[in-house]
């Protein structure tokens, strides 16, 4: 490792002392300086573009350049005639002012190098081939190397810090509401330029009245040779492994022409390479924003499903997923668009957990826990999205959204307990929901605006939940709380429950635009929500009849039958006013609440009215950065689940007891954001913080039956406190490219255990630098190094746990003909108060032969997990526990694939 960072710091060395500076001012012919100017170096020997800028505000431009080399300096600015001009380096920095003559005639200029990145506006171009070098074969592989764009540990797409919520390819959505899809399969060699739309909105009326700065969408412009063409590839391998074959087959097909546009994408593998995992799938929204997302309310809906681990290699035993997805747009003619997808993913998934449980605080009696659980999971999941839009002219637009999801999910879990002995747990779900979103928008002048829309959602669950306890002697305390029967040879325990929720949320807005500075913006919305909540525990008893309990606790409730019904009618203003660089939002909103929720024949209501106030100031210093300060005021409301007063069973050991005459929390925001992507010293820079403070959260009271524990829930009369910053600077050096992340968060909030409250504080932090380069010819690196630390403090006692990651990225493209890739991934974490480092390796390779770049025929052999790691320990700590998980891990796999472009 140390001969390896000696060589790459020896590059990077070389690299940065072999070059000059060239730089300079561009303005126009009576010395007023021309931004965003483009200025290219042509390398006159190899006839390749070794560097580019655009000039600032200022008209200042630089270069890096190879010492003792000719090149020819060409300008290029709209209006102007193209400046080209010989130049040759020597060993001493170069300084030179650009005078451009204006080009009346307007005449087509010939520009013989595209620029690697452009800036029309608000939009971001890169230009692909750019930043190829032969390595990549999907979208993420180009995006990973633009400046400003990043793949986050869930694979989706963030520019400048912001996520991108929107794709698409020639301006037709691409399974709108979530971008992992593309960058994963659509193939790198269609890509001619990567368009990122900065303040985006889909509604050209309301650009100039609503705030987009956190709008972010991207466009792929395709090449010309992949349009009305249908384009792809397909991947088919197999392999050997210690137990089953492995293998893979994936088709990627691609059809776009003006009218209409049509992408296939399957999946079928058991090598733990899912396409999308059931976290993806949860946050598959089809695009969907709720018109009260900013009203200052929030309502939580709750979730029932079942908790599943998202499906990863390095966390499961067998991994088996199908996927078969499909999206479509169709344009009748200029009015009128039609668009959808569908996706249906199933995932099979073992895993064996080691889990240790450690209780921090001994007066609270509970005894350490050694557990060994296997699990088997299923999960097949169908999404159906379609959509209509409609504009007849730029004064009307209509849009109907339809977003249907099915689920039926199951797991079976055998845990051996060092406390409770064996259990043998079942659980099943068969959700479904219906979402619909209507959107109209109609300007009646320069000076008037209006807006409705409308969201409205049916859903229905059915968790059910049974667990089989062999050692009756270390439940039966519980048992008896629960009112079981205790002559059976165990205890055969279930519960139904059954959640339906209807909402509507809908909104009129109307902007009054004051002059070109000014606007005024009334809202007038309503949320309308109803959920029932019917639950039942019943046992089985060895004779296979039913037995109901009645519990010796909770008054003998063990049912719930609870209806709940939240309404929330509003009216907010705000005035936008800009002057100079400053963009001001102040706004306020009156809410009428109701709330009531009837169980046991009572009913128990809250209705109250509650003014909301937020505020927005947003500092322009230059088209590419800004600061922006926010607070605003908002109202949390729980969901029908933490109201029931039955008994609800989360599992045998976690048992929830919920309080109908639960309140609201207020939580009062304040953010602060701060952007600036700067081209000529081709540096970014995002930083964000953040301070919340809760008054009347809810939180848990608990209590422990051994390992058995018992919540129930009460507003906090003390206040919660978050905090959270993070940051990230990145800047480009020639080929190579130095960024660095870091993060620090900071919570605290009240907890009731065994009737005794404590404050509990969690300290988070983490620091990630990284390295990486970008040559066209030579291999490229990535190397990067994280370290983190998690402090958590109760009652005087603190565990601590320390994280150590360094990670190791290699590919090279040899012969015109090889691509080799390798990720090496190191992980060590360690308790300083004692105990050994958990350590854990993960080793990556694969060698690719492709005769040349324009074959369509390629084949690879990879290797995954080639170190045949066992498993990956995690460690954690929360305000009662220390724990440490061992997951049992696929071993090492080696496959044959062959891909074919089409």
């Amino acid at each position: 490792m140390k001969l390896k960072l000696i060589i790459t710091l020896s590059l990077i060395t070389t690299f940065s002392f072999s070059q000059i500076k060239l730089e300079g001012v561009v303005k126009d012919s009576i010395g007023n300086p021309l931004e965003l100017a483009n200025v290219v170096a042509i390398n006159q020997e190899t006839n390749v573009l070794d560097s580019y800028g655009i000039t600032t505000d200022e008209g200042k431009y630089k270069l890096s350049l190879n010492k003792n080399t000719s090149y020819k300096l060409q300008v290029s600015y709209i209006g102007m005639k193209t400046f080209e001009e010989l130049i040759q380096t020597t060993t001493v920095d170069i300084d030179k002012n650009i005078v451009m003559a204006a080009d009346n005639a307007l005449d087509a200029v010939e520009i013989t190098y595209e620029m690697p990145v452009t800036i029309k506006g608000d939009t971001l171009i890169y230009n692909a081939d750019s930043f190829k070098n032969g390595t990549e074969r999907k979208l993420e592989d180009i995006l990973e190397k633009l400046p400003g764009v990043e793949i986050n540990d869930d694979g989706q797409i963030e520019v400048e810090g912001q996520r991108v919520n929107k794709l698409m390819v020639d301006g037709k959505d691409f399974f709108d509401g979530d971008t992992k899809l593309a960058a994963k399969n659509i193939p790198s060699n269609a890509v001619d330029k990567v368009q990122v739309l900065k303040n985006f909105t889909e509604v050209a009326q309301l650009s100039s009245v609503t705030n987009n700065q956190d709008n972010y969408a991207i466009n792929i412009k395709l090449k010309e040779g992949k349009k009305n063409f249908w384009f792809g590839n397909v991947t088919a391998g197999g392999g050997s492994a210690p137990d089953d074959p492995l293998y893979i087959l994936q088709p990627k097909l691609f059809y776009y022409s003006p009218k209409y546009s049509i992408n296939v994408l399957g999946d079928l593998n058991n090598l733990g390479e899912p396409a999308l995992s059931r976290q993806d799938l949860r946050g598959f929204g089809g695009g969907f924003r709720s018109p009260s997302a900013s009203s200052g309310t929030n309502l939580s809906l709750g979730n029932n499903s079942l908790g599943f681990l998202s499906t990863q290699n390095n966390r499961a035993q067998d991994i088996v997923n199908k996927m078969a997805a499909s999206n479509f747009s169709y344009s009748p003619n200029k009015a009128l668009d039609f668009s959808g997808f569908a996706i249906f993913n199933s995932n099979r998934v073992d895993m064996v957990e080691l889990n240790s449980v450690k209780y921090t605080d001994p007066e609270l009696g509970i005894p350490d826990e050694e557990t060994i659980e296997s699990t088997r999971q299923r999960s097949d999941v169908g999404l159906l999205k379609l959509t209509a839009a409609y504009k007849p002219n730029p004064d009307n637009q209509l849009e109907y959204d339809f977003l249907g999801r099915m689920t039926k999910e199951s797991q079976d879990r055998n845990l051996a307990s060092s406390v409770i002995g064996k259990t043998i747990q079942f659980e099943e779900n068969s959700p479904y929901s219906i979402n619909q979103n209507m959107k109209y928008y109609y300007t009646l002048n320069e000076n008037n605006i209006f807006a409705f829309e409308a969201l409205h959602l049916l859903q229905d669950e059915d968790p059910f939940y049974n667990a089989f306890l062999e050692d009756k002697t270390a439940y039966m305390n519980t048992a008896e709380r629960l009112g079981l029967d205790d002559d059976q040879a165990g205890y055969d325990i279930n519960q139904e429950r059954r959640v339906k929720t209807n909402q509507l949320d809908a909104k009129v807005d109307y902007w009054n635009i004051l002059n070109a500075k000014s606007n005024l913006n009334f809202t007038f919305g309503t949320i309308l929500n109803r959920q029932d909540f019917d639950s039942n525990i019943f046992q089985v008893l060895d004779d296979e009849s039913i037995f109901v309990p009645t519990p010796t606790i909770n008054d003998g409730l063990s049912e719930n039958d609870i209806k709940y019904n939240f309404s929330d009618i509003y009216l907010g203003v705000h005035y936008r006013l800009k002057l100079g660089i400053f963009t001001f939002t102040p706004g306020l909103s009156g809410h009428a609440y109701g709330n009531s929720n009837n169980q046991f024949g009572e009913t128990y209501t809250d209705n109250f009215f509650r003014v909301l106030p937020d505020f927005e100031t947003r500092i322009q210093f230059k088209k590419s950065e800004s600061l922006t300060l926010r607070y605003n005021m908002r109202n949390q409301f729980t969901d029908v689940t933490t109201l029931a007063r039955g008994i609800v069973l989360n599992s045998f050991n976690s048992i929830q007891i919920g309080n109908p005459r639960l309140e609201n929390a207020l939580t009062n925001n304040i953010s602060l954001f701060y952007r600036s992507f700067n081209l000529f010293n081709y540096t970014n820079v995002y930083a964000r913080v953040n301070y919340t403070n809760a008054i009347g959260q809810i939180r848990t009271l608990s209590n422990f039956d051994s390992v058995i524990r018992t919540n129930t829930f009460f507003n906090s009369e003390f206040a919660d406190e978050t905090f959270s910053s993070f940051g990230r600077i990145q800047r480009t050096f020639g080929k190579i490219r130095g960024s660095l992340r870091a993060s620090f968060n900071y919570s605290k909030f009240n907890q009731v255990v065994q009737g005794s409250r404590s404050i509990n504080e969690n300290y988070r932090q983490s620091y990630t630098p990284e390295i990486r380069s970008n040559f066209r010819e030579a291999p490229n690196f990535r190397v990067s190094y994280s370290y983190s630390v998690n402090d958590n403090k109760q009652g005087g006692r603190s565990t601590q746990f320390i994280t150590h990651s360094p990670r190791f990225r290699f590919d090279a493209y040899i012969w015109k003909s090889f691509t080799f890739l390798t990720n090496f991934t190191y992980n060590s974490q360690s308790d300083p108060n004692g105990g050994s480092p958990q350590i854990f390796k993960m080793w990556d390779a694969s060698l690719s032969y492709r005769k040349t770049k324009d074959s369509k025929w390629e084949y690879q052999i990879k290797g995954t997990n080639l170190l045949d790691t066992n498993s990956q320990i995690r460690n954690g700590n929360n305000n009662v526990s220390v724990f440490s998980t061992e997951y049992l891990i696929q071993p090492r796999f080696l496959t044959l694939r062959v891909r074919y472009e089409i």
